[in-house]
């Protein structure tokens, strides 16, 4: 592969965690409200950005989609887009942004573990010290949190919890799918595994949509939606697959780096998070484990 053509693809997973790092503060806000349900929000996600997929698709060759992979797509799309998308979306309300980008930085560990159990990755006694250093700060992380002053918890355990899921199945879903990913073109692939959420999420969803109270909602809120579905979803899904196709998925999930950082930075300037003990400390053993595994000599 060309150089140029590496380049491209760190630039796109770059930039496509950048708009991830800035999602956690718009969906932190967007969800706390309650006045869209998130599997609603989901299914919003699913049906518009499909649809400019399918559009985009008029305008490029046709590809056909080979008949044994339509159930290989559909299961990357419940596990990269329904499943990581909507445990985030419910998680989201009931943790604090740095907590959630905390979490998120363990992406690559996950990635990591993936790569062990599908292409047999050996496991080096300085990668599991790695794991279990970060897996030391998420515990110490929730405990701390739940053992906030005055018994109440800004992220609470079910919070963690569907955050961890969503990186974990995300995670998942580049290490497994990665040659299905590398088969199709971007467009071709994107706008297949839109579809199969959508049909899977609107049946679903559709009460809950219907009792919203659509002019009620702020203009604020309307805009974090446009956000969150043209920039958290077209760009970074059509980028991602883009990066997939010509870096390799532990080098992706690096960028994961990224989305933590501006999360925090953004969260503690607008006043929507603060910056404690508790948390650096948390946060320097789960960033130290991440770093320890990424430089291991099997990793490499």
């Amino acid at each position: 592969m060309s150089s140029k053509e590496n380049i491209f693809g760190h630039g796109a997973a770059f930039i496509a965690y950048a708009i991830f790092g800035f999602n956690i503060i718009i969906c932190k806000d967007l969800t706390s409200g309650g006045l869209i349900p998130p599997l609603g929000i989901f299914t919003l996600r699913s049906l518009v950005a499909g649809t400019l997929f399918w559009i985009v698709s008029l305008f490029q060759p046709h590809e056909q989609v080979e008949r044994k992979d339509y159930i290989k797509i559909f299961a990357a799309s419940m596990l990269g887009f329904l499943t990581c998308q909507v445990t985030f979306l419910v998680g989201i309300p009931h943790i604090t942004p740095m907590d959630c980008s905390i979490l998120t930085a363990m992406a690559p560990i996950y990635t990591m573990a993936v790569a062990a159990i599908a292409i047999k990755e050996p496991i080096t006694f300085k990668k599991a010290g790695g794991v279990a250093l970060s897996f030391a700060g998420i515990i110490y992380l929730i405990v701390s949190r739940v053992a906030a002053p005055g018994g109440t918890a800004e992220s609470t355990p079910f919070g963690i919890f569907m955050i961890i899921l969503n990186s974990l199945s995300f995670s998942m879903y580049l290490g497994i799918f990665k040659p299905l990913i590398a088969k199709y073109s971007a467009v071709t692939f994107m706008k297949w595994i839109f579809l199969f959420s959508a049909c899977v999420a609107a049946p679903l969803s559709l009460k809950g949509l219907i009792e919203v109270e659509w002019v009620a909602i702020p203009a604020k809120q309307y805009a974090e939606l446009a956000y969150l579905i043209i920039c958290a979803t077209f760009i970074t899904y059509f980028l991602i697959p883009l990066s997939q196709k010509r870096i390799r998925p532990t080098l992706i999930s690096m960028y994961s780096y990224v989305q933590p950082i501006i999360a925090i930075a953004v969260s503690i300037a607008i006043g929507m998070d603060t910056l404690t003990w508790q948390k650096a400390l948390a946060t320097v053993l789960v960033f130290s484990g991440v770093i320890i595994v990424s430089r291991s000599r099997s990793a490499k």
